[in-house]
């Protein structure tokens, strides 16, 4: 967006967290589950980039933002979705179609992305375990999983925003440039970590798996749900959507 040199600006929930934003970048302090902070966010937007963290009032958040829009002369939305919304019913997948739902039905114009696992999903979810033990846990077998870089996606949104008329109505499923299992994860990890060999443990019921996904916050069934979404075989796609996108150099991060 910056390199557009079109104005625009960043939603923060607290005066604290918008200290945090790159420099030059325009912020503005709005809630999700406060549709009058909303109301005085977009005045003056014309389009808007709608994410949420996979929680269970997903649906009644982003559903705030969708309601206030029309009224505040919002006339676009570009809505993150998620790899699965289209066809599985159950956990997060299902909330974001809700919401995708909702957008269809509103009269605003719309894109929706819906974007396989993220790259840096492998950072925030492997890494604690990688560093303690040298390994990281999965349930996915050899099920093969494309990732996404999410500066890619950023410039998927950014196309879509600047120029919503070539993209409105368009349902994009991203994918990343190759879909790899998890012991080819680990094996291109040990290549860049000096002097080590990481070992991505896939074994379904391990007493070391559920020891993983509890380090990473994602214990019990809303475990067993992610892994059932990430097994899809929607997931292994690899198929340029994003290239064709964002251009040449996008999926190669």
């Amino acid at each position: 967006m910056h390199k557009s040199g079109k104005p625009f600006r960043a939603m923060y929930r607290s005066e604290e967290d918008a200290r945090s934003a790159p420099a030059g970048v325009s912020t503005v302090i709005g809630d999700f589950s406060n549709k009058e902070s909303l109301q005085q966010v977009f005045a003056g937007v014309d389009a808007v980039f709608l994410v949420c963290s996979p929680i269970p009032e997903l649906v009644e958040l982003e559903s705030n933002v969708i309601d206030v829009s029309p009224a505040r002369g919002v006339k676009h939305i570009v809505l993150n979705s998620a790899l699965g919304a289209g066809d599985y019913t159950k956990s997060f997948p299902s909330w974001h179609r809700k919401v995708e739902d909702k957008l269809k039905a509103s009269g605003l114009t719309y894109t929706i992305l819906r974007p396989n696992s993220f790259m840096q999903n492998i950072l925030a979810y492997n890494a604690p375990s990688i560093r303690a033990q040298g390994a990281f846990y999965s349930s996915l077998g050899n099920a093969r999983l494309s990732y996404l870089d999410v500066r890619d996606i950023a410039v998927v949104v950014a196309k879509a925003l600047l120029s919503p008329g070539e993209h409105a109505g368009k349902t994009y499923e991203l994918n990343g440039p190759e879909a790899v299992t998890c012991t080819e994860l680990a094996e291109r990890i040990s290549c860049r970590v000096p002097n080590s060999e990481i070992c991505g443990h896939t074994r379904s019921g391990s007493a070391e798996k559920h020891a993983g996904f509890e380090n990473a916050g994602m214990a019990g069934d809303g475990a067993a749900r992610s892994t059932a979404v990430l097994r899809k075989r929607s997931r292994r796609r690899s198929d340029g959507c994003v290239a064709s996108i964002a251009g040449a150099g996008a999926g190669e991060a």
